[in-house]
């Protein structure tokens, strides 16, 4: 078994007890699971010195981190929001709560994002205090599967190389207590781990940060090159 196939064996792993333990809604399978709870988990996450020190985040636009988004817009923070699947041109949508023309908890739906976000490139983005991102699974060490699709290690890969990212920048996920596994978790190295788990009962501290110095051309198919049009242009 190769070290797709193992992480995708993992994902179905937790995607079933998900779905039979109703901690996610049913159709979670291929997804960043909506998991109950995920508004505790917002609140938690809320608590912490790194999130009350974080003035700009990137976060992916996944429902799962719905609440988060909207909690950090409503607390004034300036939120980047990557365009799904990293589709256009300008892959992020600007989330600035000084402009925003609807209540925080609706600019931070992705879908009403699309109709009132101005969409911007890496060259107009600040450096970024915090990222929080998705996940399928994750480790107590800060090993985490996604979806599978890649893009959250694309996002990040293209703020390091634009040195958005630096030594105090945190990465956070939020997941359902079911999806942290006592297990190693295959990586490859445009992986990228996370220094916090926040899930609705507990915060756990990861070890030492694990970065891409920046895309790794050779781990995308041209397909994805394809479909993504920064990286088509680039290529």
């Amino acid at each position: 078994m190769n070290t797709d196939q193992a992480k995708q064996a993992i994902r179905q792993r937790v995607w079933d007890v998900l779905e039979r333990e109703q901690a996610a809604p049913p159709g979670v399978h291929g997804r960043i699971p909506a998991f109950v709870g995920a508004e505790a988990a917002a609140d938690r996450l809320a608590g912490l010195p790194a999130w009350h020190a974080a003035r700009t985040l990137k976060a992916v636009p996944d429902k799962a981190q719905l609440p988060v988004r909207a909690q950090a817009l409503a607390e004034g923070k300036l939120v980047y929001m990557a365009v799904p699947k990293l589709a256009e041109a300008l892959p992020f949508y600007l989330l600035d709560p000084e402009t925003l023309s609807v209540p925080p908890s609706e600019a931070a739906s992705s879908r009403v994002a699309a109709t009132i976000a101005r969409k911007i490139g890496v060259d107009e983005m600040r450096p970024v205090d915090l990222i929080i991102c998705g996940s399928v699974a994750v480790n107590r060490q800060g090993v985490r599967l996604g979806k599978g699709a890649g893009y959250s290690d694309i996002e990040v890969a293209l703020l390091q190389e634009a040195g958005l990212i630096g030594p105090n920048t945190t990465i956070m996920t939020t997941v359902h207590s079911l999806q942290v596994v006592d297990e190693e978790l295959p990586e490859a190295k445009h992986d990228f781990s996370v220094d916090l788990i926040v899930t609705p009962d507990e915060v756990i501290e990861c070890g030492p940060p694990r970065r891409p110095a920046g895309l790794y051309w050779d781990s995308l198919s041209r397909e994805k090159i394809e479909a993504i049009p920064l990286l088509a242009a680039r290529s």
